[in-house]
This record gives C-alpha cells, structure tokens and sequence, in this order.
C-alpha cells in the first residue's frame, strides 16, 4: 500500500534525525500519513514536522524542508511521487506520479498477506432464534456479519463463518406451547409466517392464561433432554425455520460455512467439562440464599455489581445454572467459546447439510473447524453485558491471550419509523421518533416480505430489464441500505427511503458500474480501437480524471482501515464517493471522442475504475452487473 510505504519511510528519515542529533526515540511519537481534503495539498500529507518541534528545538517549517530533501535524495519513496512540498506552518505534502503509479501494483504487502494466512478467523452472525421468519433487524446483523467475512478474505486471513441455532431456548419452546395450545385458522404461504403469527399469540395468550407458562418450562426441559415427543416437534419446527430463513439469506449472498446447534453443546458434553473447569476458580460458585438462592453465577469483578431483580441475567453476578437446573444462554456460549478457541477437549461430529455448509449433529464424522485465533461475534449492543462476561470465562480460567482476541462487533438495533409503523398498525399517537420491532407483539418488517416488496419498486422503475432481475438488484439496495450506516446508529427503518434508487444506494452503485461496462463493451466493438495501446498518459489529466484516479489509489488502504475498524459502513461511503465521482467524470469528459491518446487515456481510467469498482461490491456482497 502506498500509505504504508510513505509512512515507513517517514518513520526512517524521522529515525535518522533522533540518531544525528543524539535523541532518544520516544516511544508515544506516532507518526500518520493522511488524505488531504483538498487536492491542491497532495495526495498525502504528514504533520510530523510539527511534532517534532520541541523534540529537536526547531522551527517546524525547518524541519519539514529537511525531511523533504532527505526523501527526495532517498527516490521520492520509489518514484511513486512526482513531487514532495514543504509548506507553513510545517506539513509534508506528497503528490503521486501518476505514470510510475499505473505501472505497479500497491496493494496490500506480501508479507503482511503470507502472515495472516497463516491466521483463522472464526466469525459468528445471523444466529437467529429458530422459532418464526426473520426480520429486518436480523437481516442488518447477517449483511454486517458477511461483509466482514469478505473483507477479512480479502485482507489475506482464513475466514470461517458460523451461524449459532439456539433450539434449546424460550423463543422455540414458546412457538411449540403456541403450536400446542393455540389456534390459527388463516393460510400462510411459508412456515415461518405461520411461526411468526403464533409466537405473538402465545405471548398474548401467557397473559390471559398464567399456567401456560408452566408448559414453557415443559418443553424447555423436554428440548434439553431431546427424548420425547416434544422434544421431536420441537427439532422439527427449529429445522424447517432454519431452512427456510437460509434460503432467505441465499437472495442476499450470505452464506455460512458451520451451523453449530445448541444441542450439539449440551449433548457433547461441552457444558460439563466447562463446569468443571469452572469450579476450580474462585469466581464460580453455588448461591445458597438470597432469591438466586440454588443458582451457579460467575462472579462479576465489577466493586458493587448488584443483579437487577427484573433482569438477574445482564447485570451483577452472571447466572450460568438456574436454579431449577436449566442452562442459561450464557453458560452454553462460554462453554461454545472455549471450543471456538480450540481449548475445550470436546469436539463435535458433522454431517454435510448441504453443498459448502456443515452442521453439527449427534452422529457424523469429524471435521478440523474451530481452533480460531481469532473470534468475532456480531452481536446487538444489548447483548455486551454476557459478551464480556464470556471474556471474563476466558480469562478467569487462564486463557488471557485468547480473551484479548474475543472481538464483539456491536451495532444498534433497527426500529420502525413513524409512517412505517402506522402502516403496520401501531398506534402512533404518542409521537416517538421510532418504534422498536417486536416478536412477541408480531410487529416488524419480515425479511421475505421486505424483498417482495422491493422488487416490486424497482420493477416499476426499470424501463429496460435486459441485465439481472429486479429481485437481485431489490436484494443488492437492502443490503447496501443496512450496511452504509455507522454500526452504533440505530437505524430507524423507513419504508419509502429503504426503497429510494437515486442517491446514496444500492442501485446507484450498480448504474455506476454497469455504465463503465457499456463503455468499454462499446469500445470493443469499435473496429478503430482493436489495435490502440490503452494506457495513462499523466501529461493528459483533467481536474474529474485526477480525481478519480486519487480515489482508486486510496482503496487498498480503505480497506485496510475498514477491515481493522471491523466497519462495512466505511466501505459504503468510499464506494459512493466512487461512483460520484466516476460519473461527473463520464460527464465531463467523452471517453470515446477526441484524439486517439485521449481516448487511450480515458478507457485505461475507465477500466481502473470498473476494476475497482468491482473489487468494492464484491467485498459489500453486491453483484457486477453487466447491464441492468
């Protein structure tokens, strides 16, 4: 990467200065290359100069002259740039040569790739409960989740996606008590829908009838021990969600490489191993009074945590065991962590569930998954208080190196807007801002219904349909719209924005590439350009062409600094800019008119571009078009 190379150069001239003027390197001076805003200060840019004033007990303008002839005697950091400024009151500005740079290839180094293929990154997203169809609030967390994956792949890392089914937990036993004891008589067209209308019926009914919640504990008890009727209905009602809820992640191009079942823990004995691991500590424990009286906690080292009394499980000492014997959520992931890691002496056994996917099971064969180096969780920031106890697990038992690469990605959650939550028939009357999804109330946007209906919005706005169809391009826009948001924003989902075509979107991007197609298809079939050279000439640069090709030039540091930020989002707002500026350079100057240089000149930046450009939807999961 050209910031990489620049920096380290800095960073040796800077190390020579320290050397000559006998002072000690100190050890908090970081030195950073940046983006300048506006082009006239360079293509890169450094203060170093500045904090260097006190040190070496020079006028900072000085310094920054002395740096520029050192790094222009030394080759100007390999000729990649045409010219190195000093300007007041001491920056370093650094232009690229544009020839030498399209002659090589600056991405990420060799080095840095050959190391983290030797590293594997389990990463774990979507986990959603089996008991109804999925919502759009589910569907951000398996973009960002997938994304990631991509980007990590990219970078050069072995990547391993899991998708955690939790078929032993109150969400599926609720849906089996509403299968059971309550009563639907409309038709749905998939099974999840059907799901969906039950849960929320269920939990009415738990209202009305208090002893219905005693049949949760029923087949909570029966799922755990996985020999009885329910515990059958119960795995068939989690397989057929399941199924159902990849097939709708399939239409957004997510995919998974392991389903790890929540009673594949349990029966592997992965719990009681842990349990026993646990005991020999100090910060694990039996209460014997008080109202968890019964209940096995891990200790939260946190001076005066005290257990919420309508919420014991989040905060204060985290309960693992209850103290009727069920499993917290918790307990069964600390346990699933320390397989992760490849610590645990348990292991699982796997059957083929479909082409590239595995699933645990009680019967298969063994497989070399897990043993991570490092564990990313795409979790909502509600779930941080048991994501830390987990670390917390980890390091309470010794395994402080393996705590330090727990990673959470945490985002915000998605709500309704006003309009779009009375359309869903939520009284609105009360004048919030947003309206929180709820599956318990069956109020949310299902992820089925969503596509549907996007499809429908971008069929309508086509006037030509010769390229892919409007339910992949519906697809690629919903999934550009949950990822383009900073991960913390809640994002207050709005019916008629998430389906807008013009602007900041999905579908934007996707006019933007397929125009640079045309282009050069067109260029193809011109019988004059058959046999022209395309190349850069850096003598012809226009304002729209330098500034495209800057912004090319910044992308493998873009994802750089996206992959370690672990943030789709940044990515989103490069390939915007990308596109913007690709098309105020189409617009400005004719590719295929002028001169044959001209021409040569500006099919080389368009097929950079599409390059690029390509590279940035494949790393977002959105497709490349042709035509569309």
């Amino acid at each position: 990467m050209i910031q990489q190379l620049l920096t380290n150069e800095i960073k040796y001239h800077v190390g020579v200065l320290f050397q000559e003027y006998g002072i000690e390197h100190p050890a908090t001076l970081k030195i950073l290359t940046e983006h300048p805003a506006h082009a006239e200060h360079g293509d890169y840019s450094t203060n170093v100069a500045m904090l260097l004033a006190k040190l070496i007990r020079k006028a900072p303008l000085q310094i920054a002259h002395e740096l520029q002839q050192r790094i222009e005697k030394s080759g100007s950091v390999q000729g990649l740039f045409a010219k190195v400024a000093a300007v007041p009151p001491g920056f370093l500005n650094f232009y690229i040569n544009w020839d030498t740079w399209s002659s090589g290839h600056y991405g990420t180094a060799k080095g840095l790739v050959n190391e983290r293929n030797k590293t594997k990154v389990l990463i774990e997203h979507t986990s959603i409960n089996p008991n109804k169809a999925a919502h759009v609030g589910h569907l951000r967390n398996s973009c960002i989740g997938d994304s990631l994956s991509r980007m990590l792949s990219q970078a050069g890392y072995q990547v391993e996606v899991h998708n955690y089914i939790d078929d032993l937990g109150n969400q599926l036993a609720d849906t089996v008590v509403g299968i059971l004891h309550t009563q639907t008589e409309e038709a749905f067209h998939r099974f999840g829908d059907f799901c969906w209308e039950t849960y929320a019926k269920v939990n009415q009914a738990y209202k009305v009838e208090p002893e219905l919640v005693e049949q949760r504990s029923t087949v909570l008890h029966a799922l755990e021990s996985g020999h009885s009727n329910l515990a059958w209905m119960g795995a068939l009602v989690a397989e057929r969600i399941v199924r159902e809820q990849l097939e709708e992640m399939k239409q957004f191009g997510i995919h998974y490489d392991v389903l790890v079942w929540e009673s594949s823990i349990v029966r592997a004995g992965f719990w009681d191993t842990t349990f026993e691991l646990l005991r020999q500590t100090n910060m694990f424990h039996r209460v014997t009074d008080g109202k968890l009286a019964g209940c096995w906690v891990l200790k939260n080292v946190e001076e005066g945590a005290v257990a919420d009394g309508q919420n014991a499980d989040y905060q204060g000492d985290k309960v693992l065991v209850r103290s009727n014997g069920i499993l917290t959520y918790t307990a069964k992931d600390i346990a699933y962590h320390l397989w992760k890691f490849g610590v645990l002496p348990n292991d699982f056994v796997y059957k083929k569930w479909e082409d590239g996917l595995w699933s645990t099971a009680p019967q298969g064969k063994k497989k070399s998954i897990g043993q991570a180096d490092i564990v990313i969780n795409v979790i909502d920031y509600r779930q941080q208080y048991p994501q830390e106890m987990v670390k917390l697990a980890l390091e309470v038992l010794g395994y402080e190196q393996q705590a330090s690469q727990l990673k959470h990605v945490s985002y915000g959650v998605v709500s309704l807007s006003p309009d779009t939550a009375a359309g869903l028939g939520i009284d609105i009357s009360d004048g919030k801002s947003s309206y929180a999804m709820s599956g318990r109330q069956g109020i949310g946007i299902k992820v089925a219904d969503l596509l549907d209906h996007m499809e429908r919005v971008i069929d309508a706005k086509r006037s030509r349909k010769a390229g892919i169809s409007s339910r992949a391009i519906a697809a690629a826009a919903i999934r550009y719209y949950l990822l383009k948001y900073q991960l913390q924003t809640e994002v207050i989902f709005d019916l008629e924005h998430a389906t807008e075509i013009t602007g900041n979107t999905g579908v934007y991007l996707l006019y933007a590439y397929s125009r640079a197609n045309s282009i050069l298809d067109k260029a193809k079939k011109d019988i004059r350009l058959l046999r022209m050279e395309v190349k850069l000439d850096g003598t012809l640069l226009e304002d729209q062409e330098y500034l495209l090709l800057r912004h090319v030039a910044y992308w493998p540091e873009i994802l750089e600094t996206a992959t370690k930020q672990l943030a789709p989002n940044v990515l989103c707002h490069y390939a915007f800019e990308l596109a913007s500026l690709f098309n105020h350079f189409y617009s400005v100057c004719p590719v295929l008119k002028g001169s044959e240089e001209s021409i040569a000149h500006r099919l080389w930046i368009t097929q950079t571009y599409k390059d690029t450009m390509h590279q940035v939807l494949e790393v977002l999961g959105m497709p490349t078009p042709k035509r569309l």
